[in-house]
């Protein structure tokens, strides 16, 4: 049988590549090409066929793969078509990649800015799986995180509430910790944190039972409804929220998006709502995912002057999506906010005796 794999990064910490003279399993190759397009940004149902692609062929035997490819036969597999049978040919033929160097320079958004705090960065407090409203399965995100240079990332999966996002129960969550566990003990040293993106509700409680946030490593509270409520709303809501003293960070607090039709900013007492997370020790986010990159430079700025710890995340929702923090740190630097003010370049356990001091 092939083992399916996370690549291993080669040159560059953000941008993963293979080197020429590698010769790879097809899964892997599949499971590349999928990266790439991620980072990109591309639709999500050209990703999700080449990662069924690579489920379906590791459940095959070499041999048998090795004879469909010299009959030509692949696409008679379920999930297998033209452009993920031409991936699996290139790769058992040791052949350069075709659409992999196609997909490799697909443009995406530029990584090239905040390279020395992105070389500072340990770790990733706001990703999501399969679980909720990502791609993969907490391991692949937990590999791919490892294999960018991570100590650690957060698993922050969205709660219940947010049912178009397959928003986690009470339930889900507490199976979901013992996947984490089963993780956790077969890539040590690396780590997965436990976590969730909450929802803050519209008086400003969060929506998970508080004995259960009070498991969780990282708690990432966000606002996904009524984003466009009065500031005179907006701000008791978002100020209760960070008092809440299981919240660790405040994520993508204007909920604004940049591309597409774009989304105004939530209206709020900046000044009032960052005092508050400097004086209750909850970060602010600086989210890179391109649609976001929330909060805007004005406000960031504020945040840094009234003396904010920070998180630079990714909001990753697959495994190529955790190469966007550039993004967040090339604005952290432009408004002058130094690594020590960043609270994932701290290693793991600094992380969690800082949040439960809290």
């Amino acid at each position: 049988m092939w083992h399916i794999h996370v690549f291993r990064c080669v040159g560059e910490r953000d941008s993963p590549r293979w080197s020429r003279q590698d010769r790879v399993d097809p899964v892997r190759a599949l499971e590349q090409v999928a990266f790439e397009l991620e980072r990109a940004g591309e639709p999500s149902y050209r990703v999700r066929a080449f990662r069924k692609a690579a489920e379906v062929i590791a459940a095959v035997p070499v041999d048998r793969v090795a004879h469909m490819v010299r009959m030509g036969t692949l696409t008679k597999l379920p999930g297998i078509g033209k452009s993920t049978a031409g991936v699996i040919a290139n790769a058992v033929r040791g052949e350069p990649i075709s659409y992999l160097e196609k997909a490799a320079q697909t443009a995406g958004p530029d990584l090239s800015g905040g390279a020395a705090l992105r070389a500072s960065l340990r770790g990733d407090c706001h990703t999501h799986s399969d679980w909720s409203d990502g791609g993969s399965p907490p391991d692949v995100m937990a590999r791919a995180a490892r294999d960018l240079g991570h100590e650690w990332i957060a698993l922050t999966d969205h709660s219940p509430r947010l049912t178009v996002a397959n928003g986690l129960t009470a339930e889900r969550l507490h199976r979901q910790l013992d996947v984490v566990a089963e993780v956790n003990a077969s890539m040590a040293p690396f780590r997965v944190l436990t976590g969730i993106e909450v929802d803050i509700l519209l008086d400003g409680s969060l929506d998970q039972s508080p004995d259960l946030l009070d498991r969780l490593d990282v708690v990432v509270a966000s606002v996904h409804s009524k984003l466009r409520m009065p500031a005179v709303e907006m701000t008791p809501r978002l100020l209760a929220a960070v008092a809440n003293p299981h919240v660790t960070v405040l994520g993508h607090c204007t909920g604004r998006l940049v591309t597409g039709r774009g989304r105004p900013e939530s209206e709020f007492d900046a000044e009032a709502v960052f005092a508050a997370c400097r004086d209750h020790n909850v970060a602010v986010e600086i989210n890179s995912r391109p649609e976001r990159l929330d909060p805007p430079l004005r406000l960031l700025r504020l945040a840094a002057d009234l003396g904010c710890l920070f998180a630079i995340d990714t909001d990753a929702h697959a495994p190529g999506q955790l190469t966007w923090q550039p993004l967040g740190c090339a604005r952290a630097e432009q408004v002058g906010i130094t690594a020590d003010r960043v609270i994932n370049t701290w290693p793991a356990d600094e992380l969690l005796a800082w949040s439960r001091r809290r």
